[in-house]
């Protein structure tokens, strides 16, 4: 039988919604698990009403529950939560996105799932995490960006604060979410034994903020908005050309060399303000005059053709259109599609993870109908019979 991913034997019990819980499990989904999604009947995933629609059906939540399976349960009825505790019984993984303390109202905290299941790998993704003053407070993305200080170094310090331009603090619990659960499941295989992963968001906006915490502790300087600059490599950052911008990333001093030589500017080499990344970050100001000056003679496609050949790296900046029509992106098969029953053909980001001896289908199971697969879900755990509500 051929294997869909190398995650292809896990079985996991889905609660989330909205964003970052399923983008864990979607990743979960593209490895091959098999990714059972639990809705409550009547308050289904927020997301299932989150525009634009195509055919009545929401292309965001399709875009983060493709390869799912559905089945909705109240978990406060005692038909319904027999069946839930059935499927954690037979569960490598649960997944859920509540504010901490909604599954111990449920009777399902961490104590509880792992007296059912102590085989089970309980990950519970929130905004601040289920310890600390703040666990019990409510967080949406933009939240946690503000909080976590990346709004405060994006952006142009004369624009006010701006947001990352995609959900990255929804997205980066998802990721951390998964790699604690891949985390837990290898410790499993050496001890036998279960665990709760804990992943915030704020947590997760602190742990990405590269350099900016590292620099702030060496020299008490608060970091600011650079706009398109690297904070600390330079020359780093967007430039102008003749027709639109450009991106030049000069890491070292020998794609300096190489750099002012693709632009025909040895007096920038020769220039002592230049001679070191330190003076180039100091001097960045002067720096990009003085580069541009030659970038504006030429269009941004005839520069990145002679500086690419140069071995400098750079490129485009693109928009989502030219992205999703790139052949580069074409090739690496990340504009993939599902046929799904009611919207049609729909296409949407593919999975960045390729696994050698697994295939990377161009094609992907829909996302789920609301309880759209009870009847296998209830088959699964031997309860056939239950299928009536």
């Amino acid at each position: 039988m051929t294997r869909t991913g190398p995650l292809d034997r896990l079985l996991v019990i889905d609660l989330t919604r909205v964003l970052a819980g399923p983008y864990a499990t979607m990743v979960l989904a593209d490895m091959g698990a098999r990714v059972i999604k639990v809705e409550a009947p009547a308050t289904a995933d927020d997301a299932r009403e989150f525009g634009p629609f195509i055919n009545g059906k929401s292309a965001y939540f399709m875009s983060l529950n493709r390869g799912k399976e559905s089945i909705a349960l109240n978990l406060k009825d005692d038909h319904d939560r027999a069946i839930f505790e059935k499927l954690v019984a037979k569960a490598d993984v649960l997944v859920e996105n509540y504010r901490p303390g909604t599954m111990e109202k449920l009777g399902y905290g961490w104590d509880r799932l792992k007296d059912i299941n102590p085989k089970l790998i309980y990950a519970a993704i929130s905004g601040f995490g289920h310890t600390g003053p703040y666990r019990s407070r409510a967080a949406y993305d933009m939240v946690v960006q503000g909080m976590g200080g990346i709004m405060s170094v994006t952006g142009y310090p004369e624009a006010g604060p701006t947001r990352v331009g995609t959900s990255i603090g929804d997205i980066t619990a998802g990721l951390f979410g998964f790699a604690g659960i891949m985390s837990a499941l290898y410790d499993r295989e050496r001890t036998g034994k279960g665990a709760m992963v804990d992943v915030g968001m704020l947590d997760c906006q602190v742990a990405i903020l590269e350099n900016a915490i590292g620099r702030y502790l060496a020299d008490g300087v608060v970091p600011q908005p650079l706009g398109a600059r690297h904070p600390s490599i330079t020359p780093f950052e967007a430039f102008a050309t003749k027709d639109s911008h450009i991106i030049v990333a000069a890491g070292n001093r020998t794609l300096f060399e190489k750099l002012c030589g693709a632009l025909e500017r040895p007096d920038i080499m020769a220039d002592p303000d230049f001679e070191t990344n330190d003076l180039r970050t100091q001097n960045h100001e002067r720096l990009k005059v003085e580069l541009e000056k030659t970038l504006v003679t030429r269009s941004a496609e005839e520069w990145l053709r002679v500086i690419g050949d140069a071995g400098v790296p750079c490129g485009p900046i693109n928009n989502v259109e030219q992205v999703v029509n790139d052949a580069h992106i074409a090739a690496r098969n990340m504009i993939i599609r599902t046929d799904d029953p009611v919207a049609g053909t729909v296409r949407m980001a593919g999975n960045p993870i390729k696994v050698t001896g697994f295939d990377d289908p161009r094609k992907r199971r829909p996302a789920p109908q609301l309880d759209g697969d009870r009847e296998a879900v209830l088959e699964l755990i031997g309860m056939a019979d239950a299928s009536a509500r």
